[in-house]
């Protein structure tokens, strides 16, 4: 049986865990296992629908694209001084978000100055409006 949170709603994440860290020391519960036979030793429990995705969720990656999502393009000097981080935070996620192909980023030169500037991609606004509808599924269920 899957466990609600107090006020009845369904789970907001999937858990994944070794039986012996879900059970405590007690031997595993065979009936909810995953598929793969007696061997395995990861139990899945049904997805929620509210999920958010985490890689969007850390709050100065989450800055990084909702400026993208309403500014066609912005350069690194302006996404620092709007996110109020160092230069070294803002490159790293920025970076992670560029490595998962939600933004896209342009090294050039002005004159002898270099310019980065990024832009949100067409998967990255697909993962940000996803990521939107979670978050207001999740309060719609926290307002019933």
């Amino acid at each position: 049986m899957q466990r609600r949170a107090a006020n009845g709603a369904p789970p907001l994440c999937v858990i994944k865990c070794s039986p012996m860290v879900r059970n405590r020391g007690r031997k595993p519960d065979k009936s909810r296992r995953a598929p793969g036979g007696p061997s395995s030793s990861v139990t899945t429990i049904r997805k929620s629908p509210l999920e958010l995705d985490r890689l969007i969720h850390e709050r100065l990656r989450l800055g990084i694209l909702s400026a993208l999502a309403v500014s066609d393009r912005l350069t690194f000097t302006d996404l620092k001084q709007r996110l109020g981080t160092t230069d070294g935070n803002l490159s790293v996620h920025a970076r992670k978000l560029e490595k998962a192909a939600y933004i896209a980023c342009e090294k050039s030169f002005e004159g002898r100055v270099p310019r980065t500037e990024y832009r949100i991609t067409p998967a990255g606004r697909r993962a940000f409006e996803k990521y939107l509808a979670s978050l207001q599924a999740i309060i719609d269920t926290a307002r019933t």
